[in-house]
């Protein structure tokens, strides 16, 4: 099989999972390594494919008109609640990211948009291999959260706020992490 047909067949595989599938589970159904997978999702991914990595493998992005990214704040025993007021109001949380006055903006994706992706976020969590990317900047993070409506991510964020998760952005923070590019 040549590249370009692998690739597609790559990009089948992602469009019709609704779960990340791991790079391992990608090179045996292509019958590859693992390390042609990886090119391959970079070649896919140069070529404007919106693939990314979670924990649990790859996944494609869904065409998901709408997104916002919320600042929040809450202490590590309030992570499951503050994941689960934003699935339960519809939404998929796509990222989370800090942004350090060194280092800038530090981002993992997540992918979550279910319980059941919350709970198995929280027990890799809990195992102690990694901390929670919030406490490098104290609990203050953001989230791209996608949503089907406006109407779904104004009622997120009226949530959030009713919790108390919401957190005001400082005057050094930027408004626009990406520059149009998320």
């Amino acid at each position: 099989m040549k590249g370009e047909e692998r690739r597609k067949q790559l990009l089948n595989i992602l469009s019709s999972s609704n779960n990340p599938v791991s790079g391992g589970t990608l090179a045996k159904e292509l019958n590859v390594s693992r390390q042609i997978i990886v090119q391959d999702i970079s070649l896919l991914r140069a070529n404007g494919a919106t693939i990314f990595s979670t924990n649990k493998g790859y996944l494609l992005q869904e065409d998901r008109k709408y997104s916002r990214v919320f600042k929040v704040y809450h202490t590590d025993d309030q992570v499951e609640e503050e994941l689960g007021t934003i699935v339960d109001a519809g939404g998929q949380i796509r990222n989370v990211f800090v942004y350090h006055k060194v280092y800038g903006v530090l981002k993992a994706d997540m992918g979550i948009k279910s319980r059941r992706d919350i709970r198995a976020y929280m027990e890799e969590i809990s195992t102690g291999k990694s901390s929670l990317l919030k406490n490098v900047t104290s609990g203050y993070h953001y989230h791209t959260i996608y949503a089907e409506s406006e109407e779904i991510l104004d009622a997120i964020q009226e949530e959030l706020q009713q919790k108390g998760f919401l957190a005001k952005l400082q005057d050094y923070e930027p408004v626009d992490f990406w520059g149009g590019q998320e």
